[in-house]
């Protein structure tokens, strides 16, 4: 066993590593984020092509990182910005903005204080706003 093996197995590193590799990430609930998994009609493999969609409600600004790579991972987001105040919540939509203009996606407002973030290539049917607004009357 290799010196920098020891050291990590004394400090209990490797092993609380090697359990976390094991977990399943899309029943956690990371950092306030909750991930739907849905279907592609794309077939690979001879199986269907799992896509997901994460949803985040985040309460500060820093929160927009991970928000960030999940796009560029070429994964969908919804955005719910209840839990944030105006000011932090206008600099994350700027930010993400920015962000999936980059990688050639779309950012489109789906509610009150709900955004929709969709990498390239996704499709997105229908505009809820108007709904919205014809239900209301």
């Amino acid at each position: 066993m290799a010196f920098g093996n020891k050291l990590s197995r004394f400090f209990g590193i490797e092993d609380d590593y090697e359990e976390s590799e094991g977990e399943n990430q899309d029943s956690v609930n990371y950092q306030g984020q909750n991930v739907v998994p849905f279907r592609e009609n794309r077939e690979k493999n001879g199986g269907l092509v799992e896509k997901k969609i994460a949803l985040f409600e985040p309460r500060i600004y820093s929160d927009v990182k991970t928000i960030a790579t999940k796009l560029l991972h070429g994964q969908a987001v919804v955005i719910n910005f209840q839990r944030m105040d105006d000011a932090q919540a206008h600099r994350v939509v700027d930010f993400l903005t920015g962000t999936v203009f980059a990688i050639g996606g779309e950012i489109q407002r789906i509610g009150d204080q709900i955004f929709l973030c969709t990498p390239h290539g996704y499709v997105v049917e229908g505009d809820l706003e108007d709904k919205l607004d014809h239900d209301n009357f």
